[in-house]
Parts: structure tokens; sequence; C-alpha cells
């Protein structure tokens, strides 16, 4: 995986405020910590601020992973920190392990991981590492637990996340190749739509459809 090594940094010993001020301009959030590593995601504003930069606007592949590099590699290298990406590999690092580590995500009933706030709307850009501690691990409340309902369940208009089965990719990007799947490529993923969670967590369309067109390619 890429990593900035440790350097002397401008800002020693940042703090998980220190984090959120840096990144909150490009509508960024810190989605958990552990002891001295600490995952960025996106937050609901996000799209407003990405969709003005030059990766969205310069017709290359992976403009999010491209940005993502931009903006977290120049505040590792401020902070010293090593800065981990879940594109880069093989070997990945391993990010889901990682984020289970904050005790802001557990398993969803459908097999994805769900996140305290953000719902099943979870999208981490990085991960910063640092060589002192950030912080006290603050443990939170698994959503799915108070959830009776669970629509997250049957949303899945092929059953692709039965939570019983393994993620059934190859049917979900075939529905998506359907006149009834467009639905799902420009709103974004239902069984995502359905969690309570997720639901106060909400996307624009434009971003959900960014997202679906770069996950059927």
């Amino acid at each position: 995986a890429h990593r900035v090594e440790y350097v002397p940094a401008l800002y020693p010993q940042m703090t998980l405020n220190d984090i959120t001020t840096a990144i909150a301009p490009h509508g960024l959030l810190i989605m958990g910590h552990s002891a001295n590593r600490v995952l960025i995601g996106t937050n609901r504003d996000w799209w407003d601020h990405f969709s003005q930069t030059p990766e969205y606007n310069d017709s290359q592949h992976d403009p999010v992973d491209r940005w993502s590099k931009r903006i977290l590699n120049d505040l590792a290298e401020r902070a010293g920190a090593r800065v981990y990406f879940p594109s880069d590999g093989p070997p990945y690092a391993p990010f889901i392990a990682w984020a289970k580590e904050t005790a802001r995500f557990w398993q969803s009933p459908t097999g994805m991981l769900i996140h305290d706030t953000a719902g099943l709307m979870i999208s981490i850009r990085g991960a910063l590492e640092f060589s002192h501690p950030v912080g006290d691990i603050a443990c939170t409340i698994n959503p799915c637990e108070g959830c009776s309902d669970r629509p997250c369940i049957a949303a899945c208009p092929v059953g692709a996340l039965s939570g019983t089965q393994p993620y059934d990719v190859p049917a979900c990007k075939a529905f998506l190749d359907t006149e009834n799947g467009q639905a799902c490529m420009s709103g974004g993923c239902l069984v995502r739509q359905a969690c309570p969670v997720s639901q106060a967590f909400g996307r624009p369309s434009a971003q959900s459809e960014f997202h679906m067109k770069a996950f059927r390619r």
C-alpha cells in the first residue's frame, strides 16, 4: 500500500480537532479512530466540494482516488503521519478490520459495514497513522440493534445483498443493465437508501449516479 513515511511534522502532535479542522473544507470528516490511526471519509457535503475539483473535471480515470491522494498526502506530510488508501494494492490495507477497531462500524444484516452516523453511506477515502496517540476510543451503539423492521434486507430488487449469501456482484451489475435497473443507476443502491440511518446522511442524486457508473465499469 502507498504510504508516506514519518517526516518532521509541521504540526506535531496533531489532535482529532486539528484533523477535523484541516479536512472539513474538503467535505471530509473523521469516521472513526483507534489509538493512533484515523479513518477519513466523505461528509454529506462532499459532492459540492469534489465536483469543483480539477480531478473531477479533467476527464481522466479514477478521479476520486487521485483527489483523495492529493488531499490526504498533503495532510500526512504536514502532520508527520503515514497514509494508506483503500485503492492501493495488492496487498490492500485491512480497512474493514481497521474500521471495526474504531467501535463505530459493524457488520449490517446485508453483509455491508454500517456506520453509527453515516449508516450504509460509507466512503472511506484514507487512513492516517500517527506515531502518537490521537485520542480515546468512544464506543457507540450499533444502529442495527434497535432497527426491528430492517428494511435493508428486502430492498435489493435482485437479492444480491440477502445477508445470508456473499454479495452477488455479477447479478447486481447485470440488473443495472436492464430497464428496471436504471432507477438504481440514477438514484443509487436501494439497499443503502433503505437504511434509516443512511436517510439522515443522504447524498445528492448526481453523486449516487457517479458512484454507480464507476461501480458498473
